[in-house]
């Protein structure tokens, strides 16, 4: 697909225009930089990924009327979970990073027992829960009031009354970051619209997460850009938002767990 189209995350024309874009280097790696910030190495904990039976023998009933059909009904538990923490300057400042991520996904799987091939099995998702929060230390005592940014993305058949067998995970996690007093919106960005290599506009038959949109009450304040690897900051920050602002973004971007492959 990379190979016939571009895609490109839309930024508002109006916000162009009063906002500069910086591109970061090292993004999604172990060590960012762009402009005057620049990261730590970033440490990272364990990351663990552990399957788990689920509740199998709660299906014993329902898989006495299966087994006549030649299906069998199980339940399987992924859990993923993984740490990080590093500190970020701007030359002048600095603020330490301590994040952690959490993913839980929930299946239901049917087998044929009297047939193998293709079409043997089939899972049915029935659980997803993703957490990502990071707290932002400032060493400054200019700057006393710690950030929390926390980012989710859930969902539960059963509670939300999804018929539909094949459902899938979106990528669109969103949130926010606050120091108690002020926030910041974290709300995802997706594009669907392309462009072809010769230049004529092209259509996904689905859409592709591709930045985050990061907004005040008074009006969006940054974009972060997931494809391109960028960061777009309003021009009328201060340097002390423009820290916390990069904060958030290379956490975002350092993340494992939540990966969007670009």
């Amino acid at each position: 697909m990379s190979s016939c189209t571009s895609m490109k995350l839309a930024v508002p024309e109006a916000f162009k225009q009063q906002a500069t874009m910086h591109h970061v280097n090292g993004a999604r790696g172990n060590k960012m930089s762009f402009a005057n910030f620049k990261t730590s190495k970033i440490k990272r904990g364990v990351h663990v990924i552990y399957p788990n039976w689920g509740r199998g023998h709660g299906f014993f009933l329902e898989n006495l009327v299966l087994h006549r059909m030649g299906i069998e009904k199980s339940e399987t538990v992924e859990n993923e979970k993984t740490r990080f923490r590093y500190s970020l300057s701007d030359g002048n400042n600095q603020v330490n990073i301590y994040a952690n991520e959490m993913q839980v996904t929930v299946k239901h799987e049917y087998n044929t027992t009297n047939y193998i091939g293709i079409f043997s099995s089939f899972e049915k998702l029935q659980q997803y829960n993703y957490v990502f929060s990071a707290v932002i230390r400032s060493d400054s005592a200019q700057d006393s009031r710690d950030w929390e940014l926390v980012m989710t993305n859930l969902y539960d058949r059963q509670a939300q009354r999804d018929n539909n067998p094949f459902t899938f995970i979106s990528r669109e996690d969103k949130g926010l970051a606050t120091n108690g007093q002020d926030t910041i919106f974290v709300k995802p960005l997706s594009i669907r619209k392309t462009e072809t290599t010769n230049g004529k506009p092209g259509k996904l038959p689905f859409k592709v997460m591709s930045g985050y949109e990061l907004s005040t009450s008074g009006g969006v304040i940054g974009i972060i850009d997931m494809i391109d690897r960028n960061v777009w900051f309003y021009n009328e920050l201060d340097n002390t938002e423009k820290l916390h602002l990069t904060a958030i973004a290379t956490a975002l971007f350092a993340r494992k767990v939540h990966d969007v492959k670009w």
